[in-house]
């Protein structure tokens, strides 16, 4: 059958993920700041997160493992690289782009690539783009990365924030069918007015590093917990019901939801407000804590052998900027 642009449609074709090996317990951050086992695993659900220790070690090293594994098991030669865009937070360098230090890396010379920045929103606003240029034939091989290494602006006194990341990310293949799998819709959100409740106060150009900003820790995360969780719950829970609606889709249609692993009660919400039993939920927020533009990819890669072609997936996210979002899709083969 002749792919045309009214027909195509990007579909996944592959799944890899990279983690870090060291391991920060709950029990090693309750001698670092005032909390406990009990407290962390109530409010969040995760028991531990992975760090990426080391000189030098920048977020390409997490999105430049997930890439390589991604190449192996989809038998892609680098060379047949299109396009590659990284979901990012915490990007190598301001500039160049962490894609483009993966792409140089992995040996993808013929791909051009470059950086999204939508928060913990990354990855689907990625993939969204990615599908375009797919479903417009620009591009046959595109390779979607959502990475971050959060441990590079956390703030290990603050409680209210190092308790919930960590790093890691990986990796998806999108290519071409003319099938019924692949993405098949998507709701895509943004709101500025979320700027003072979680951000960065420095380090860009409206207040470059100083001496000032140093010293007044403003190079980590800021975050007001209870804002940003009333935002999340509505906003995530919303869009993933509004996406099923919007589809015709009913709580049995649906597969798996694959969230955001950003709070185990924002999961909790999405999951209710959808009607789909806990036994439908990618969760593995437990092991990872929240790797922002990594999360969900990690999931599809932990979930991969439980995945079945035709699988109906809702995949929902909300991050600083606001943004949210939500993506329908069919996945297109057995896992193994």
């Amino acid at each position: 059958m002749t792919t045309t642009s009214r027909n195509r449609r990007a579909v996944i074709t592959g799944v890899h993920a990279h983690v870090p090996d060291y391991v920060l317990t709950n029990a090693e951050l309750a001698a670092m700041v005032d909390t406990s086992d009990e407290w962390i695993v109530t409010r969040t659900g995760i028991q531990e997160r992975r760090i990426l220790k080391g000189e030098d070690q920048g977020t390409s090293v997490i999105g430049i493992a997930a890439v390589r594994g991604l190449l192996e098991k989809t038998a892609t030669r680098p060379e047949e690289i299109d396009l590659l865009i990284c979901a990012t937070t915490t990007p190598d360098l301001l500039f160049p782009a962490t894609g483009n230090i993966i792409c140089h890396a992995v040996g993808a010379t013929s791909a051009f690539s470059y950086d999204l920045q939508a928060g913990c929103s990354g990855f689907l606003f990625a993939l969204v783009a990615g599908a375009q240029f797919i479903e417009t034939g620009k591009c046959r091989k595109v390779v979607v990365v959502g990475a971050d290494k959060m441990s590079a602006i956390i703030d290990y006194s603050d409680r209210a924030t190092c308790i919930i990341f960590g790093d890691g990310g990986g990796a998806v293949m999108l290519e071409p069918t003319t099938e019924e799998v692949g993405i098949v819709d998507a709701i895509l959100r943004t709101d500025g007015s979320g700027e003072p409740y979680l951000h960065m106060k420095a380090g860009g150009s409206r207040r470059p590093a100083s001496f000032e900003t140093v010293a007044a820790r403003e190079h980590y995360v800021y975050q007001e917990g209870s804002t940003v969780f009333r935002f999340a719950v509505k906003n995530m829970a919303d869009v993933a019901f509004q996406i099923m609606r919007q589809n015709g889709l009913g709580p049995d249609e649906v597969a798996f939801l694959v969230p955001h692993q950003a709070n185990k009660r924002i999961i909790d919400a999405t999951a209710e407000k959808m009607g789909i039993g806990s036994d439908k939920v990618m969760l593995n927020i437990h092991k990872y804590g929240n790797t922002t533009s990594g999360t969900i990819p990690l999931c599809l890669f932990d979930y991969e052998s439980r995945l079945r072609r035709g699988d109906r997936l809702v995949l929902a996210a909300f991050g600083a900027g606001f943004t949210w979002g939500a993506v329908y899709l069919r996945w297109a083969y057995d896992g193994k």
